[in-house]
C-alpha cells in the first residue's frame, strides 16, 4: 500500500521556454487518467480524434499520458488489444506525449477476482498503482477488506474522481477514511474549474484543503468538453493549496505512480471545520 513520506527535494516551479526564450504554458506535467483510445469505451470514436487529443495535451504541457479504458459491465478490458492500440497511437503522435496503458477499474466482485489473478494487466503502466472507480449507486460494505486484499498483493488503489461520485460528494469524510486505509485520491482537473458545477468544485476544494488529494488528472474523453488539459487546474490548485502542492499533484506524484514508487507528497489528511 501507499507509503507516507516527504522528499527533501525542492518543489520550486519549472518554467518552460519556447524557441524565443519566453515562458510557455505550464510546467511539464503527467496525466495518469485519460480516455484517448478510439472505440474501446465512451472516449473518442476515431483515431483522428485520439491524435487530436494527444496533440492538445502536448500543447498544454503534458509530456506523458496514461490511456485508461474502462473495465466494467459495459466495456470489456482486453489488455493485449489495448496495448496494441497504445502502440499504434504512439506511432501516430510521435514522441510527445509519451503513452502508457492503465485501466479505469470498476470495483466489483468479478473484476476483483480477475485483478487478483493478474494485477499487472490493470495497473498504471504495469506497476503497483490501480485506478479504482466506485459506483454512484452503492459502495460495498466490505470495501475495506477489498482494499486490504489489494494491499496484500502490493497494490495501491487510487480512488478516482470522488468529488463526482454521487455518494462520496455527500459524505466526503469517507474519502479521508479511504486515505487512512492506504488509498491515494485523484480528482478531476476540470472539477476545480467549474465544469461539473459548483457543488463538485466545492467538494474537490474541500479535499484539497484537507490534504486528501494525491493526483490531479484530466479523465479526458474528447476535445470539446472533457478535454485533456491540466494547466487551468494547476493554477486553481496552486491558488487553493500552494504551488509546491500543485507541482506535487501534477508532476512528482504522477511520476512516482508511473514507476511504482512511493509518493513524494502523501500527508496525513487534516480534518477541520
Amino acid at each position: 500500500m501507499m507509503q507516507t513520506y516527504f522528499g527533501n527535494r525542492s518543489l520550486s516551479r519549472r518554467i518552460c521556454l519556447n524557441s524565443d526564450g519566453k515562458p510557455v504554458g505550464t510546467s511539464r506535467v503527467i496525466d495518469i487518467h485519460s480516455h484517448i483510445l478510439p472505440e474501446v469505451d465512451d472516449g473518442p470514436k476515431s483515431w483522428e480524434v485520439s491524435v487530436e487529443m494527444c496533440r492538445m495535451a502536448a500543447a498544454d504541457g503534458v509530456t506523458h499520458m496514461v490511456a485508461t479504458p474502462h473495465s466494467n459491465d459495459r466495456y470489456h478490458y482486453d489488455h493485449a488489444y489495448l496495448t496494441g492500440c497504445v502502440q499504434r497511437l504512439q506511432g501516430m503522435v510521435g514522441e510527445t506525449p509519451q503513452l502508457s496503458l492503465g485501466c479505469d477499474f470498476h470495483l466489483s466482485y468479478d473484476n476483483l477476482q480477475s485483478l487478483l489473478a493478474q494485477p499487472h494487466l490493470y495497473t498504471v503502466a504495469g506497476a503497483s498503482y490501480l485506478l479504482v472507480e466506485l459506483s454512484d449507486y452503492s459502495i460495498p460494505a466490505l470495501i475495506g477488506d477489498w482494499f486490504m486484499r489489494l494491499g496484500d498483493r502490493g497494490l495501491t488503489p487510487i480512488i478516482t474522481h470522488p468529488e463526482r461520485n454521487a455518494i462520496l460528494r455527500q459524505t466526503p469524510q469517507r474519502v479521508i477514511e479511504f486515505v487512512e486505509m492506504g488509498c491515494a485520491v485523484q480528482i478531476t482537473a476540470n472539477a476545480l474549474t467549474g465544469f461539473w458545477g459548483q457543488r463538485v468544485a466545492r467538494v474537490a476544494t474541500w479535499l484539497l484543503e484537507r490534504e486528501a488529494v494525491h493526483v490531479i488528472a484530466s479523465d479526458a474523453h474528447d476535445t470539446k468538453h472533457r478535454t485533456p488539459t491540466l494547466s487551468e487546474a494547476r493554477a486553481a490548485a496552486a491558488e487553493i493549496a500552494g504551488e509546491e502542492v500543485a507541482r506535487a499533484l501534477l508532476e512528482e506524484n504522477p511520476r512516482a505512480i508511473l514507476s511504482g514508487q512511493p509518493l513524494p507528497y502523501s500527508p496525513k489528511p487534516v480534518l477541520k471545520g
